[in-house]
This record gives structure tokens, C-alpha cells and sequence, in this order.
């Protein structure tokens, strides 16, 4: 039996569109508010939400949405990415340095500008 499914939508930095059976696949056919979340009824809404960020684009996203609030969840995905990697502790913890640094910078430079 084959998948007929499409493939989730892929967000980019300007908006771009999805398709047809995208729509038809990912779109709640009743879209709702329960409990302050849309949605409808226990659905998978990872399709729905990459479809949204997709015609959205990432940078009307983030502008909208204040980017101290980006840096806080790439650094807490990264963070929890590097501490299930499996490799030379010493590569490992120069990695995390370096991370470190990095979302130090990365941090400081978005309170500034959003100051």
C-alpha cells in the first residue's frame, strides 16, 4: 500500500505557497478554539502550523513576534540537541563553548535592537 499523503510543508524565509492537496491534507476541515488553541479535536496540527508558517514566511514571523523570543527557542532546541549527541567529550564540550558564546552574542545583539 503506497502513502499517499503529500509532504508536510517546508516554511521559508519569504512566504511561499503550498499546494492544493497540502491544503486538503493539513487544513482542520473545522477549525476551532478549545482551550485557547486552534484545532479541532486531537488532530495532528503539525501540517496545519507548517502550512501557516509557509505562506506566512519565517520573517514576517519573527517580526511579528519579537526576535528574543526566536534566540530563546533555537538556543533551548540546540541545547537539547547537543546533549544527546554521542561524541569525544572533549568535541562535545567545545561545542557547547562555542554555542555558548554564540547565544551570549546572538542574546545581546537582539536586546539591543529590541530595546
Amino acid at each position: 500500500m503506497t502513502n499517499d499523503k503529500p509532504e508536510l510543508p517546508q516554511p521559508r524565509l519569504e512566504p511561499a505557497s503550498i499546494t492544493f492537496d497540502q491544503y486538503i491534507e493539513f487544513t482542520p476541515e473545522k477549525l476551532e478554539l478549545s482551550d485557547g488553541y486552534l484545532g479541532y479535536g486531537g488532530q495532528d496540527q503539525v501540517g496545519f502550523h507548517l502550512a501557516v508558517l509557509t505562506n506566512m514566511g519565517l520573517l514576517a514571523a519573527i517580526r511579528r513576534t519579537g526576535m528574543s523570543l526566536w534566540v530563546e527557542a533555537l538556543e533551548r532546541d540546540v541545547r537539547e540537541k547537543l546533549a544527546t549527541v554521542n561524541g569525544e567529550p572533549e568535541v562535545a564540550e567545545a561545542m557547547l563553548n562555542r554555542f555558548n558564546r554564540a547565544m551570549s552574542d546572538l542574546t545581546a545583539i537582539a536586546d539591543y535592537l529590541e530595546e
